[in-house]
């Protein structure tokens, strides 16, 4: 790999572009999904390739290719200096990169047990077990369950003396329960309604204990069938966990992206409300709310050794005691604020260009146990799994929906509710929390599926968080 890097960044340089850095990836993905007791969907796919990138003047080229050859890395970086150099004849801002970077080793996520060296016997009888314990209950007429692993091998390497290679394996999967009667269909899913996915290998499966859930999974959403439903008004909320991580992603991790706040990416997600004159100079939630962003905690979809700029991993502040602290930046953007990137450029392959993106974006473990902020309520509701999502193109305004709801009242947790939605404004949302589970409850989930960028990169991230109380918010079907 050393051959091919030096190919590549010698002769861009011998072009004369400021700045160039090189990308070779070898991906594998496979899946395996049942459904209804028969097998639903296999797949095992490679991937490799590579990408250059150089600045000239101010302007970036970019180009890729599939053949992992000397001639091809010659004539693709000769195609990223010539779309730099032709960019660069438009005139636009000024480009810092700030401090070199010059990180040079080997990272690899931390496994037990290689994901791909389960065989697909046993990985089936392992989804059939789940996909037999949902059926248990008549009432469920479709049951699947599915797995999934992921192992990337990349190397970066860069003008500025970088070195380094990477190898990150992903595991996850999911089981999912529909109901269905005359006049509803309801869904219960585990361990959350996205892929349950982590860096990791085999044990980060079957620790999720998917066989032993899956007989509450299947009861549940037949009981939501006959469940009234979340009456609407104004109330007491306490967010489950995995629910609490996608508010946490889509209020917390999209809006600090500093290349939205500068207009510079709106694609998907929209721009940003955490303008720069709000850094360090604005109330983001109350005094117990700390949010984190880092790319070093264990099992965390957004952990590893370098982003795809080659700066190393790191944890940065990003509310801290309810005050708007940091962003996550790439190091143009970084420069911009006179400050050194804190490692949030990735890609979701060698053929795409590195993007802002969220690494474990989490809320910090409160000092309430979880009995506690029940037993401390009076009246409300808990709500857990997300089931729809909504939020504006500036993350102020949002809706969410979830699976499951329990009626809080006297200190307890009384009957089910079904169709549970609840909505408010980020800012004043998060100034009304209260209470916020201790480390025993905090869990750190993975988001797979984050889309951003034209054209679309689908990046995994991750979000930690414990059961937390709100008070004072809209649920039920409101204006």
């Amino acid at each position: 790999m050393d051959e091919f890097t030096s190919r590549a960044l010698n002769l861009a340089t011998m072009k004369g572009v400021r700045y160039a850095d090189i990308r070779i990836i070898d991906t594998r993905h496979q899946f395996v999904n049942v459904k209804n007791g028969h097998v639903d969907a296999l797949g095992d796919q490679e991937s490799q390739g590579f990408g250059v990138r150089v600045l000239v003047g101010d302007a970036w080229g970019f180009a890729s290719s599939a053949y992992l050859t000397y001639t091809e890395i010659e004539r693709v970086t000769s195609v990223a200096v010539a779309i730099a150099k032709a960019s660069a004849t438009v005139p636009g801002e000024k480009v810092d990169l700030g401090s070199p970077v010059q990180s040079r080793g080997r990272y690899a996520t931390p496994v037990r047990i290689d994901p791909f060296s389960i065989s697909l016997d046993d990985k089936l009888s392992f989804l059939f077990r789940a996909d037999q314990e949902m059926r248990r209950n008549r009432g469920v007429k479709v049951s699947e369950a599915g797995t999934i692993a992921v192992r990337q091998e990349k190397t970066f390497a860069n003008t500025e003396g970088a070195f380094t290679a990477q190898t990150i394996f992903e595991s996850g999967g999911g089981i999912a329960a529909t109901a269905v009667s005359e006049h509803d269909v309801q869904i219960r899913s585990y361990p959350n309604s996205f892929r349950y996915q982590g860096t990791g290998g085999w044990e980060y499966i079957v620790n999720a204990d998917f066989v032993g859930n899956a007989a509450r999974i299947g009861d549940e959403a037949v009981a939501l069938l006959t469940a009234p439903v979340c009456p609407p008004g104004e109330t007491t909320l306490v967010i489950g966990s995995s629910q609490l991580a996608l508010q946490i992603h889509e209020s917390c991790g999209h809006p600090t992206e500093l290349d939205r706040v500068f207009g510079t990416e709106a694609a998907f997600a929209g721009r940003s409300f955490l303008t720069t004159d709000k850094k360090d100079n604005f109330r983001y939630g109350s005094e117990i709310v700390n949010l984190t962003a880092d790319s070093v905690r264990a099992t965390g979809l957004g952990t590893f050794g370098w982003d795809d700029e080659g700066v190393p991993a790191s944890s940065t502040p990003l509310v801290r005691n309810g005050e708007f602290t940091g962003y996550l930046m790439s190091r143009e953007t970084a420069s911009r604020l006179g400050l050194e990137s804190n490692g949030c450029m990735r890609a979701d392959g060698w053929n795409r260009i590195p993007l802002i993106r969220m690494t474990n974006v989490s809320l910090e473990p409160g000092a309430w146990t979880f009995d506690d902020i029940i037993a401390d309520t009076d009246d409300g509701i808990f709500i857990d799994t997300n089931r729809s999502w909504s939020i504006d193109d500036i993350r102020l305004n949002f809706q969410f929906g979830t699976e499951v709801g329990y009626e809080i009242k006297n200190g307890k947790l009384g009957c089910l509710l079904k169709n549970c939605t609840y909505g408010g404004i980020t800012p004043d949302f998060w100034n009304s929390c209260d209470a916020i589970g201790n480390e025993q409850h905090w869990r750190l989930w993975g988001t797979p599926n984050c889309g951003k960028g034209e054209p679309m990169q689908t990046m995994g991230t991750g979000h930690g968080a414990s059961p937390a109380r709100f008070r004072n918010v809209k649920v039920g079907v409101f204006q």
